[in-house]
C-alpha cells in the first residue's frame, strides 16, 4: 500500500511538472531572450541585461555538475574560451545545482566561466527548459545576440552536438561581410 501511494504522488509530481511547462511558450531563434538573473558560484548577481549590446552571450543549461556529458561539455566550453573571447562571446552554464556544488565542479575542472545556481529553477522555467519530473535541466545552448535576440539553439542530450553546433553558430554570427 506504501509503495503504491509513493508511485501515485511520483506520478502527480512529473504530470504537474509536465503540465506547468507546456502553457509556457518555447522559444524559438529570432526571439528576445528572456532578461534572467541569477546568482553564481560566489554568490554574485549575474544579469544578462548587463550584456546586451555589448557581448555575444552562450547561455548553457545543463542537467547535472559533475557528470559524465555535462563535464565533457563544460570542459569542451573551457578548451573554447579564446576562440569565445575572439568572438566576443560571454559563456554561462546554469543549472539546479547549488553555488557550493558549482564551485567544486568549476575548481575540480579549472572552468574559466560563470555558473549559476538555478536551485527554484526559475531561469530554466524562463527559457523552457525544465526536464519532465521537475527537478533538472535539459542540456539546452542559447547563443544570444548583441541585440538582445536568439540567434541559435541546440536543444539536444549530446554535449558532441552543442560544442560542434555553438561553434559553428559562432562563426556564423561573427562573420564579416565580403565586399
Amino acid at each position: 500500500m506504501f509503495t503504491a501511494i509513493v508511485c501515485f504522488v511520483f506520478t502527480l509530481g512529473c504530470l504537474q511538472a509536465m503540465l506547468a511547462g507546456e502553457g509556457a511558450k518555447k522559444l524559438a531563434v529570432g526571439d528576445p531572450a528572456p532578461l534572467v538573473e541569477g546568482k553564481d558560484q560566489d554568490g554574485k548577481t549575474w544579469k544578462l541585461s548587463r550584456f546586451i549590446g555589448k557581448k555575444i552571450v552562450l547561455l548553457y543549461f545543463y542537467p547535472k555538475d559533475d557528470t559524465a556529458g555535462c563535464t565533457k561539455q563544460a570542459c569542451g566550453y573551457r578548451d573554447m574560451m579564446s576562440e569565445f573571447a575572439d568572438a566576443n562571446v560571454e559563456v554561462v552554464g546554469v543549472s539546479f545545482d547549488t553555488a557550493e556544488s558549482h564551485r567544486q565542479f568549476k575548481a575540480k575542472h579549472n572552468l574559466n566561466f560563470r555558473l549559476l545556481a538555478d536551485t527554484d529553477g526559475k531561469i530554466a522555467d524562463a527559457y523552457g527548459t525544465r526536464a519532465p519530473g521537475g527537478v533538472i535541466s535539459r542540456r539546452v545552448s542559447f547563443l544570444i545576440g548583441l541585440d538582445g535576440k536568439i540567434a541559435h539553439i541546440t536543444d539536444n542530450p549530446s554535449a558532441d552536438v552543442h560544442l560542434k553546433e555553438v561553434k559553428n553558430a559562432i562563426a556564423k554570427l561573427v562573420q564579416k561581410p565580403k565586399g
